[in-house]
């Protein structure tokens, strides 16, 4: 994600107050500003995220100051092999009692959901999610059961252990609208991280570190509703098209952006210009976005990857070459 712009004047009020869940979230976790951005933007679109990153940068406490911050609901599901469909979706369960079937709901039945090393678990476990994330329902016995509203996958990967993993297919790559880097903290950010500790700071205790609610689900409506209505002329539109179309013509790219990777950059681009004070879109939204909403969809070339290119330099290379609107 991009670093937050300056601050420009806000056409709404709400503006500032997704701002102050940035904020609430920083009491519980420190420098990774650019994370919590992309998850409020992921809840503006009504998308999901793949966060990567090494054991120990707080993937799980960000979800759970994030779900905190905004009176959400959150549940963790760890991945491993032997995870079956039903322990994530829910399943019948046959009552002794009443010599009948009930549905017991799973962890997707919530708002935020985090997906622990989502890659450690075979692909008819992971598709147990396509359904969930892309339709908002479970289907059980032929019965579909509604998610709740909001609903985010929040899926991690560790991206230096590879051994008994199972790749992300390409479809399900492409059902999460952003992917979202989490680096190490530099010095001065980890330095911080003790401080807090060692002044008694618990992650498992959020309110004792303050984080509050500063935020409702009425607030989180009415800024889709805002986000809905910020411009984006024909001519930025056609940018977006460009730039998505050059992924796929690009030689070191076997798959490029698909029509679903344009539409989640054309709705990211508008919630970040929202995020910054601004009902309308511009070519530099677009380039700002377009790292975490579309390398991860991107498939390379053995060739390529021979010779060292990533999805990151293919995105670099395409917005330098793409005329941008004047």
């Amino acid at each position: 994600m991009p670093e937050d712009a300056p601050p420009l004047p806000t056409f709404s009020p709400l503006v500032t107050t997704l701002a102050g869940v940035r904020a609430e979230v920083g009491k519980a976790v420190v420098g990774q500003d650019a994370a919590v951005t992309g998850l409020i933007i992921a809840l503006l679109c009504r998308g999901h995220v793949l966060l990567e990153g090494v054991p120990g940068v707080a993937k799980t406490l960000l979800v759970r100051a994030l779900a905190q911050s905004l009176s959400l609901d959150s549940k963790r599901v760890q991945f491993t092999p032997d995870l079956m469909p039903g322990d994530i979706t829910g399943s019948l369960v046959y009552d002794a009692q009443t010599s009948r079937f009930s549905f017991r709901e799973g962890p997707v039945f919530t708002n935020l959901m985090l997906g622990d090393e989502i890659n450690r678990t075979p692909p008819k476990t992971q598709s147990a999610l396509l359904e969930a994330m892309e339709e908002r329902q479970v289907t059980v016995d032929g019965e579909s059961r509604a998610l709740p509203d909001p609903f985010l996958v929040i899926a991690t990967q560790n991206p230096v252990e590879y051994e008994g993993t199972y790749p992300l297919p390409e479809a399900q790559l492409d059902r999460f609208l952003l992917k979202l880097q989490l680096p190490l903290p530099d010095r001065a950010v980890e330095t911080e991280v003790l401080r807090r500790h060692a002044d008694g700071f618990n992650p498992r205790d959020l309110a004792a570190a303050g984080v509050t609610p500063v935020a409702t689900l009425d607030d989180l409506e009415a800024a889709r509703a805002e986000v809905a209505k910020v411009e984006i002329t024909p001519e930025v539109i056609g940018y977006v098209v460009d730039v998505c179309r050059a992924t796929r013509a690009a030689t070191a790219t076997s798959l490029g952006v698909s029509p679903r990777g344009a539409t989640a950059l054309l709705a990211t681009t508008r919630a970040w210009a929202w995020m910054q004070g601004r009902p309308f879109v511009t070519p530099d939204d677009v380039k700002a976005l377009a790292h975490p909403t579309l390398a991860h969809r991107l498939q390379l070339t053995a060739e390529a990857e021979l010779e060292g290119v990533t999805p990151a330099s293919v995105i670099d290379s395409v917005l330098a070459s793409v005329p941008v609107p004047r």
